[in-house]
């Protein structure tokens, strides 16, 4: 082969060599993956990998806007990320309305944590059980009576730190204990960290909370009161998946005003959420359901590149 023709090839070959590691060098610069070589000069395909699945984007806490179309007297709810502690919620998340069931979480909590090392009874233990995943009036009394009843409530707003929090005149009312949706956080937030049970609880009770049972439907006698709906039904599989919810939620007819109180409790490892509400007796309890559902969509529901679905107009409940 003559020189002149062999220095010609040799130029041809660094060309197209530094052509195919321009962006191999760029990728690996830009902090990306360096793309696979090509099948031959001016054939083939190029093979993209695909892109690696990233896990849901945590809620949004930034003045998530939430679209209720409510009918009734109140409605406000909150959102705490529990890695942050930043609560954000609605304008009136100050507001308070009546526990009911939904303190029986703390109850219970604070019946374990008091307990200490002593052992934990059979029929202690039902009542624990029975108070959270049946809302089980009888136990949750027979819990509230063993802490000393109003002290039970006078750690709650201590412990847990809650601002907005009132105990009924008549002491014996535990489920009127007058709470905000911003307290409601809070308290979650001191279940799932531990400071409610304890180290040697906890995880049980957030555990019992995740087995809650029954539909709005179940509503049998004040020891099976189904309380299984409202969160939970508004969270995809892709956050469910993750790791169990751990729910409890509140709700009588209360007749000295003909209005339907309504809670909804849920904590998870990232954030705790609560929505609180009354209406009128007419709507029935399927109602406060659907909107506790409706809520934990708008913020918890991740959509491809965007942490909130929020619809454009106020849902139909």
């Amino acid at each position: 082969m003559r020189p002149r023709v062999t220095l010609v090839l040799a130029i041809v070959a660094v060309l197209l060599g530094g052509v195919m590691l321009v962006p191999a060098a760029y990728a690996r610069l830009s902090g990306g993956h360096a793309l696979p070589s090509l099948s031959g000069i001016g054939g083939g395909v190029e093979q993209v990998p695909a892109p690696t699945p990233t896990a849901p984007p945590p809620p949004t806490l930034a003045d998530a806007p939430v679209s209720v179309n409510f009918q009734g007297k109140f409605f406000s709810w909150a959102l705490m990320d529990r890695k942050t502690g930043e609560i954000s919620g609605a304008p009136n998340m100050t507001s308070t309305n009546s526990t009911e069931s939904m303190i029986k979480a703390w109850i219970v909590s604070d019946y374990l944590r008091e307990l200490g090392s002593k052992p934990l009874s059979a029929a202690r233990k039902k009542q624990a059980v029975t108070a959270i995943r049946d809302s089980n009036d009888i136990s949750a009394e027979a819990l509230y009576n063993a802490g000393g009843r109003k002290p039970v409530l006078d750690r709650l707003i201590k412990m847990c730190k809650l601002t907005d929090t009132k105990i009924y005149p008549d002491r014996a009312k535990w489920a009127y204990t007058q709470m905000s949706p911003r307290d409601a956080v809070r308290m979650g937030d001191c279940i799932g960290d531990g400071t409610a049970a304890g180290p040697k609880w906890t995880k049980w009770v957030l555990n019992e909370m995740a087995n809650v049972r029954g539909s709005v439907k179940d509503q049998k006698s004040d020891a099976v009161q189904g309380g299984r709906w409202g969160i939970i039904d508004g969270l995809p599989d892709s956050i469910t998946s993750q790791g169990p919810v751990s729910i409890k939620n509140g709700f009588t007819m209360l007749w000295a005003d003909v209005q339907w109180h309504v809670n909804c409790l849920a904590v998870t490892d990232d954030w705790t959420l609560a929505v609180m509400m009354r209406y009128p007796q007419s709507k029935g309890l399927e109602y406060g359901a659907k909107v506790c559902a409706s809520v934990a969509t708008q913020l918890v529901t991740p959509q491809p590149g965007a942490a909130l679905k929020v619809p454009q107009q106020p849902g139909k409940l």
